[in-house]
């Protein structure tokens, strides 16, 4: 049997993609694990965990790229040594890991250094663009996307409890961590007696 695991870290990444390589590498659609809307540092991964604990030995867990499996090289290393002592088979992209192979091995290892080394260089951008006074003030001048009322009507609904955070985030067509925000925002403009009491 075939397991696939796919992760997506922003909006902008093409979840439908990565499944679409997996289904064609014979990995049946309800076998496909995801994790969504967080980055590689974050330690909670529902999805992997799920993947790992759906195989069994001799079966195969197929990622599309090995960045999108784990954090750094020692992440990727612990999670195969894992998957080996299972007896489970690891199939990064179109490469399957033979553990039995020390050049299956090498190159693995030569592919978890490069996706660890991609992770730093685009840090390194960021950081380089954020150091530029006019990406800064853009940054800084980006203001909210919907309006104090509507700020207002969200931290409502919070406070009455009527309608789940996801159902709001819909009914206003934004995130959900949108939707905290929009309600912070509002508490800041109008806290309230006892908050303003404890300030």
């Amino acid at each position: 049997m075939k397991v696939g695991y796919s992760r997506v870290s922003t909006t902008a990444q093409d979840v439908e993609a990565q499944h679409a390589f997996l289904i064609g590498a014979g990995v049946d659609a309800e076998r496909i694990y995801t994790d969504a809307g967080f980055t590689g540092k974050n330690a909670s991964r529902a999805g992997l965990r799920q993947a790992l604990a759906a195989v069994r030995e001799g079966d195969t867990l197929v990622v599309p790229k090995m960045d999108r499996f784990a954090r750094n090289l020692e992440d990727t290393l612990r999670l195969v040594r894992e998957l080996t002592d299972r007896g489970v088979i690891f199939q990064m992209g179109h490469t399957v890991y033979d553990p039995r192979d020390p050049w299956s091995k090498l190159f693995l290892s030569f592919l978890a250094a490069i996706a660890e080394a991609e992770g730093g260089w685009i840090s390194l951008r960021t950081q380089e663009a954020m150091a530029r006074p006019a990406v800064r003030a853009k940054l800084k001048g980006r203001q909210p996307s919907i309006s104090p009322k509507a700020d207002a009507a969200i931290a409502r609904m919070l406070d009455e409890g009527d309608e789940s955070p996801s159902d709001i985030a819909q009914s206003f067509r934004i995130s959900r961590a949108s939707v905290y925000r929009a309600a912070e925002r509002h508490r800041r403009r109008h806290p309230s007696p006892d908050t303003a009491a404890d300030g």
